[in-house]
């Protein structure tokens, strides 16, 4: 399959090889490079926000570094440094738990470590209950790839009644620097260290928990095997919280689970 690729990245990647990643659920298409990645997807002020805050956290966490970024038409060509390391989901870490959630933890305090009194972007909630609303309201809500407890007999009667009650029961915030989508297959990792944080598309200041949450969930279904098709046994995801030091906050842990759920 033929795929366009604006002149100047062109000139940059050549005729190298490439390969097309299927992992994870963006709408957008990455090509993979051996040192490379190319992303493209619809042009938006969102992501706009997220090459902002690319360049911005270059120097302060391992982010891929912006070696090209084109527009043309309705589409947005970003090229990228490729990050070194194996996704936190690779089989070898989740037959190593121990490990996996020791570097799990240390990313989750690079990011809280991070000075954000000059960050240029905010996640509050507001802007992602805006967000969430017109979700709803143009039917993009994908009810089928939610948690199975979310809609139904137990749960909410419809996107629009889930939005009512995150609206209604907003907590309050720790606000720290958030990628926005801690979920392992957007954490590398290499050789005992944190090697890169990718798909930062909803990074910036945003509740402590909400990253917490996303990376308890995706523990949770990595490991019991919704996710990949392999169960590893005797693995409990609050496991996390002891590596963090913390202690669990359910009601938070809900909170951006069922938030999620609309995007």
């Amino acid at each position: 399959m033929s795929i366009f690729i604006p002149k100047a990245i062109k000139s940059i990647v050549s005729d190298t090889p490439y390969t097309v990643d299927s992992v994870g659920l963006s709408q957008s298409q990455v090509l993979m490079f051996p040192n490379m990645v190319l992303k493209i997807e619809k042009y938006s002020r969102k992501v706009d926000e997220a090459l902002q805050m690319m360049k911005w956290l270059d120097g302060k966490i391992p982010v891929p570094k912006v070696l090209c970024h084109e527009v043309c038409g309705e589409y947005q060509y970003l090229l990228m440094s490729r990050v070194d390391g194996k996704m936190s989901c690779d089989e070898y870490y989740l037959e190593r738990p121990n490990e996996l959630l020791d570097l799990l933890s240390e990313a989750l305090k690079m990011l809280w470590n991070v000075e954000i009194s000059n960050c240029p972007r905010r996640r509050d909630l507001d802007t992602e209950l805006e967000e969430a609303r017109y979700r709803v309201e143009n039917g993009l809500v994908d009810v089928e790839c939610t948690e199975p407890e979310t809609f139904g007999e137990n749960g909410f009667a419809s996107p629009s009644d889930l939005l009512k009650w995150l609206e209604n029961n907003k907590p309050e915030i720790e606000p720290v620097l958030s990628h926005g989508d801690f979920c392992l297959p957007n954490i590398f990792l290499d050789n005992g260290r944190v090697s890169g944080f990718i798909d930062l598309g909803d990074s910036g200041v945003s509740d402590k928990w909400r990253d917490i949450s996303l990376c308890y969930r995706s523990l949770k279904h990595n490991f019991d095997g919704s996710f990949g098709g392999k169960v590893y046994s005797d693995f409990d995801p609050d496991m996390l919280f002891y590596k963090l030091n913390i202690e669990p906050n359910r009601e938070k842990l809900k909170y951006y689970i069922l938030l999620d759920e609309l995007f």
